[in-house]
């Protein structure tokens, strides 16, 4: 019997699941952030963790496993992969590959072997790959090279707009007692201070008090829509650029920022700026943990063929419902 690995490593956790060539999942484990920008040692800490917590589990060993897919948060240049490729031979898996996060995003969310995926989790980022193969990322690199948004920018944007509206410089806001609440402060004044004092940066996950207030709140509104117009810029610019607008695919929207059930705040203006560059274009939530992905091309890359029963499996244990996470 054949196994393969995938894995997703993210900026927040990492997953890594084994499944037989019928798409049955045998293992799975979990840990924390996979991304070596954030860290190379503690990285390659958590994703060898995960990895053998999905062996244990599945009552496997390194050498049973046929193929490994790593999809890794900040594998996105030549200077990633020099730190990358010794990183992961180091796990002793014989036969493998990596490829950036976007890419097993991508794969998960559709069937086609074209298409765009936008990832809004942590931080944002942008892949595609048109008809003839050729492939293109916009973003992944932080504010000061482009992008906007994802957790930690949002949470940023959310705690300056409490600021400016305690100075007068913004309209009052919602979000000030939703995120005095949360961190605990009496007031704006002592926050501000505390912060100041002590050189605190913004905790990323006050970015969900942004989808909890925007329904009665112009400011949180404002946020998240500057969000998806961005996301949707990114998406244009890689169909322009692969020549994709004439064709029929689909966008994958995946990350935690928009498969939280109040996506409506963002997804409606990443569609607007899509449909300007390809009308024909179909927007998709990405249903299925990206680490589905890394599964799929793990057999593909083997060359096991991906029969309609290996969907249907992934469909039913690997759906963000089934895992309550993505």
């Amino acid at each position: 019997m054949n196994y393969y690995l995938g894995v997703d490593g993210g900026g927040s956790k990492t997953l890594a699941v084994i499944s037989d060539a019928t798409g049955h999942i045998m293992g799975r484990g979990s840990s924390g952030c996979g991304n070596h920008q954030a860290g190379a040692a503690t990285a390659e800490t958590n994703i060898r963790q995960a990895v053998e917590d999905a062996l244990i589990q599945a009552g496997l060993t390194k050498e049973n496993i046929t193929y490994s897919l790593f999809g890794l948060a900040g594998a996105d240049r030549e200077a990633d992969f020099q730190i990358l490729r010794p990183m992961i031979a180091r796990l002793g898996l014989e036969r493998h590959d990596i490829v950036c996060d976007t890419v097993i995003g991508l794969r998960a969310g559709t069937r086609q072997p074209s298409g765009v995926v936008v990832i809004c989790g942590t931080g944002t980022n942008c892949y595609g790959i048109n008809g003839r193969g050729q492939e293109l990322q916009v973003g992944g690199f932080g504010y000061t090279f482009g992008d906007f948004g994802g957790g930690s920018d949002l949470a940023i944007e959310a705690f300056r707009s409490v600021i400016r509206a305690w100075e007068g410089r913004e309209e009052p806001t919602r979000l000030a007692q939703a995120i005095l609440e949360q961190l605990g402060y009496a007031s704006e004044e002592v926050m501000f201070h505390h912060f100041l004092d002590n050189g605190l940066r913004v905790p990323h996950d006050i970015a969900k008090l942004l989808f909890q207030v925007a329904e009665h709140d112009e400011i949180a509104r404002g946020i998240l829509s500057r969000q998806g117009r961005e996301l949707g810029i990114a998406a244009s610019a890689v169909i322009r650029k692969l020549g994709m607008e004439q064709d029929h695919f689909d966008l994958v929207m995946a990350g935690s920022i928009l498969t939280r059930g109040e996506s409506r705040y963002v997804v409606p203006f990443i569609e607007a700026e899509v449909r300007l560059a390809a009308p024909d274009c179909q927007l998709k939530m990405l249903t299925q943990e990206p680490v589905a992905g890394a599964l799929l091309m793990a057999m593909e890359k083997s060359g096991h063929p991906v029969e309609e029963v290996i969907y249907a499996q992934f469909h039913n244990t690997l759906s963000v419902k089934a895992a309550n996470v993505i």
